[in-house]
């Protein structure tokens, strides 16, 4: 089964907590699957910090809703200023409601959900 994810690129803007959808979107793409923190949230922050590529996002028209999403990302960027990324998981299918679960820049993102994948023994 895929976890379907979006991702959305905001500006920082007075007034807006990262905790908190904002209307005022630039950019959006769409993921299929492996939208998951430990996946698609690792992609992005370490995007971010070291140029890494992403694959198979799909560029998506602004107004494009997708009713089966189980992630929602916002990279919250303004030149000068240090980028942070909010992660939202779909809580209600029937009300549509989504809970902040994480806020923070790229680091403290691969922190709390990179794991480990050397096996020492």
């Amino acid at each position: 089964m895929s976890t379907r994810a979006q991702i959305r690129f905001a500006t920082r803007e007075e007034g807006v907590t990262f905790s908190e959808q904002p209307e005022q979107i630039h950019a959006q793409f769409y993921k299929h699957s492996d939208g998951y923190p430990e996946g698609l949230g690792v992609d992005i922050a370490e995007s971010l910090l070291d140029s890494t590529k992403i694959w198979n996002w799909e560029i998506e028209h602004l107004d494009t809703k997708h009713s089966d999403l189980e992630y929602m990302y916002y990279i919250w960027q303004t030149p000068g200023k240090t980028t942070w990324i909010s992660i939202f998981e779909k809580i209600s299918w029937t009300e549509h409601q989504w809970d902040c679960i994480f806020v923070g820049e790229p680091q403290k993102l691969i922190d709390k959900y990179k794991t480990n994948t050397n096996d020492d023994g």
